[in-house]
Formats: C-alpha cells, sequence, structure tokens
C-alpha cells in the first residue's frame, strides 16, 4: 500500500493536539484516579484523550487500525500506536512533563512519529526518511562526547527483578557522563534527546505505546536507536531503549555489557 507520509503526520498531529487539549483542561482537577499496578496510574483524562485521538484517525485513515494504551484495539502489519497521556504521575502531581504519542507502525517499524508536549506547548514530529522537527524547527541530536553528556533515563518500577541489577547500570552511568536526568515521560525523554536537549536516553522493559514516536524522532534527527543487546529491530517488543548520538549509544552500550544485567523478557505491558 503507497502512504502518504506527510499526510498521515498531520492527521496524528491532529489527533495528538485533540488529546492534549483534554490533558491541558483536565491538568488542575484530574478524575476518577486509579491505579493498574503499582505505580501505575490512570485517570478520566487518560481514557477521554485515547477516545478523542482514535476517533480523529478514525476518520482520517479508516482503514488502519488503532491500539491504544487504555482501551487495546487492533493490531495489524500497519497500525497506530497511543499512548494518551504519558507521565500520568506526572499529571498528578502537577509537573507539566507530560506527552501525548502518537505512532504509525509498518512491520515492527515506526514510520510516523508525533510527541505532543500539551502543558509545554511544544509538539515534535518526525516521518520516516523524512527528518523530525519541533514547531517546525528541524531537529538534530547534541554531538556533545560521553564525558559532558547529560542522560536521561527512567526505573523499572514495575519490575521489582531489575531495581537492584538496574542499579549497577546507573551508577556506572553517573561515572561515565556529566549527569543523568529523570523527567518520568519517556516521550518527552525521547523528544529532548531528539532535540539534543538530552544527550540520550536509556529504560527497560517500557510499553511500545512508550516509544513509537519518540524513538522515530531520534532516529530521523540523527541518533541510534536499539535494544540493550545493540539490536536495531527489538527494541519496539522488548521495551528495553538505548536512544542517543552515535557516541553516547556506544558509551551506553559498553557500560550495559560490563553490568551484566541480565535484562531480557518482555513488558508488563507487551501488545499481543
Amino acid at each position: 500500500m503507497a502512504l502518504d507520509l506527510t499526510e498521515l503526520a498531520r492527521a496524528a498531529e491532529a489527533g495528538a493536539r485533540a488529546g492534549g487539549a483534554i490533558v491541558v483542561a483536565g491538568f488542575d482537577d484530574p478524575s476518577n484516579v486509579r491505579e493498574k499496578s503499582p505505580g501505575d496510574w490512570v485517570s478520566d483524562v487518560d481514557t477521554a484523550s485515547e477516545r478523542a485521538i482514535a476517533a480523529l484517525l478514525a476518520d482520517a485513515a479508516p482503514s488502519i487500525p488503532f491500539f491504544g494504551e487504555e482501551s487495546g484495539g487492533t493490531r495489524a502489519e500497519l497500525g497506530w500506536i497511543c499512548d494518551p497521556l504519558d507521565g500520568t504521575a506526572n499529571f498528578l502531581h502537577g509537573f507539566p512533563s507530560v506527552g501525548v504519542s502518537v505512532a504509525l507502525v509498518r512491520d515492527g517499524v515506526p514510520i510516523v512519529g508525533v510527541v505532543h508536549a500539551p502543558l509545554l506547548r511544544e509538539t515534535y514530529i518526525a516521518t520516516l526518511g523524512g527528518g523530525a522537527t519541533r514547531d517546525g524547527t528541524p531537529l538534530r541530536v547534541s554531538d556533545r562526547p560521553p564525558a559532558n553528556a547529560m542522560v536521561a533515563t527512567g526505573f523499572p518500577f514495575r519490575h521489582q527483578d531489575l531495581k537492584a541489577p538496574y542499579l549497577d547500570v546507573f551508577g556506572r552511568a553517573l561515572f561515565a557522563f556529566e549527569d543523568l536526568r529523570r523527567a518520568g515521560a519517556a516521550s518527552m525523554d525521547l523528544a529532548w534527546s531528539a532535540a539534543g536537549v538530552f544527550d540520550g536516553y536509556f529504560e527497560l522493559r517500557l510499553g511500545p505505546w512508550d516509544v513509537a514516536a519518540g524513538a522515530l524522532l531520534v532516529r530521523e534527527a540523527g541518533g541510534v536507536v536499539t535494544d540493550w543487546d545493540g539490536n536495531d529491530r527489538t527494541w519496539l517488543e522488548t521495551g528495553n531503549i538505548v536512544a542517543a548520538p552515535p557516541a553516547v549509544h556506544s558509551a551506553l552500550l559498553d557500560l550495559i555489557e560490563k553490568s551484566g544485567i541480565q535484562h531480557s523478557g518482555l513488558p508488563a505491558d507487551k501488545i499481543s
């Protein structure tokens, strides 16, 4: 099937903005907050945002299936993957590092990615082979050497078995790089890595909705995206991601290998 990625990116952006408007409206008073698992929250804002995005995408591209973090959906060789509110815990605490993430994935590879930061009024867009932008300005990953890098990460809070071994990787990274950051929203960590704000990002066992759009941003901005073994195809399935400019990416893989962490397995929220 021939695809017009520019038009599909416009649809994804419109969907992300529609969801983002709901996020902004609910920021001061989130309702019906529930805990899906320890530390993993969902609210009525998440579900309302997802419904709005799904409806808009269905209207714009009715033949393409939709899968959302909260409601599920249909998987196919070509399909949308959506996180309607990435960083729900941040949202509930009044911390504006949250994103609305919409990606179009074909045969396991993201080909359209939009990350909208509604509370920061920024929108990041990428298409396969078409580059990445933030509000129309082209993006490029940083060229800082690893010793001067500020690298983002996230903690495997849903995986008790990974917390202790992850600390070895975290500790090595703390010595290898100038500094680390943990903002609590994978889509934003990836968008900021694509923009050169952060100098890379690594995390374990995420859902594909967390990373599909943001990873395409990094790739189209000149970065490298793999799993923790350096495989550039399996990260979307395992949720184990390393995304960074080439030099920092290589340094991250080196410290992961030296740590000896056993990180194989599937994310808690694997899409079936």
